[in-house]
């Protein structure tokens, strides 16, 4: 079976965009998708020496919101406006790459898609900080796993280190961007492929996989 790494930040416009086109792959085809926090800025301190201030961190992000807005099949759940008006500092992604991989832990790669895909939303459409532990709680609420689980080992050394893990993972392959996939554990795609062409590496390597179990 193809496996097919997603390297991700919840933050990620990009991202936003392929998570949805990759459910329709493991819909049609017999792949794996094993999901990879990729902590862009772990915290206010990392957000101000990539961009200098908060204020300029949230307009040169929503530029990037603004690109995404023309690429994607549903141009009105990116809500700019919404998160251009919104009080609070543009947030980072590192607590919610911690909930998802203590989800992960509790539920499998379907428990981290379904949580990593709900906090997209709420951050991209709904315009919440999800920087913030109620926000994030509540997400994790409305999930199929159950919260105690997961508020039992949110913050344990275990998890910290699942996401430590991934991202030396992308480390390993050089990755610099998200989103990214790595096919296979060999082949790194760094760009936000259409659904089409998506479909087309997938269907190749899958074809190539049954052509070879037959000989």
């Amino acid at each position: 079976m193809t496996t097919i790494e997603f390297f991700h930040d919840a933050v990620c416009g990009w991202c936003y965009l392929l998570s949805p086109r990759l459910r329709k792959i493991a819909a049609k085809y017999p792949v794996k998708i094993v999901h990879r926090a990729f902590v862009l800025q772990r915290d206010e301190q990392d957000m101000i020496a990539r961009f200098g201030s908060m204020a300029q961190a949230k307009r040169e992000i929503l530029q990037h919101w603004e690109q995404c807005q023309r690429f994607a099949e549903h141009p009105k759940l990116i809500n700019i406006e919404g998160m251009r008006a919104a009080p609070f500092d543009y947030p980072t992604g590192y607590l919610a790459a911690l909930y998802a991989k203590a989800a992960e832990q509790i539920g499998g790669q379907q428990a981290h898609w379904d949580f990593f895909d709900a906090v997209q939303c709420a951050h991209l459409y709904e315009a919440r900080n999800i920087a913030d532990v109620q926000v994030l709680d509540e997400i994790a609420k409305a999930q199929s796993f159950e919260y105690a689980e997961l508020l039992a080992i949110l913050y344990s050394p275990e998890i910290k280190q699942a996401v430590l893990k991934d991202n030396l993972r992308s480390d390993s392959f050089g990755i610099r961007s998200i989103p990214s996939i790595v096919i296979n554990g060999v082949r790194v795609v760094s760009q936000t492929l259409s659904l089409d062409q998506l479909e087309q590496l997938v269907a190749t390597h899958v074809d190539s996989e049954l052509l070879e179990e037959k000989l």
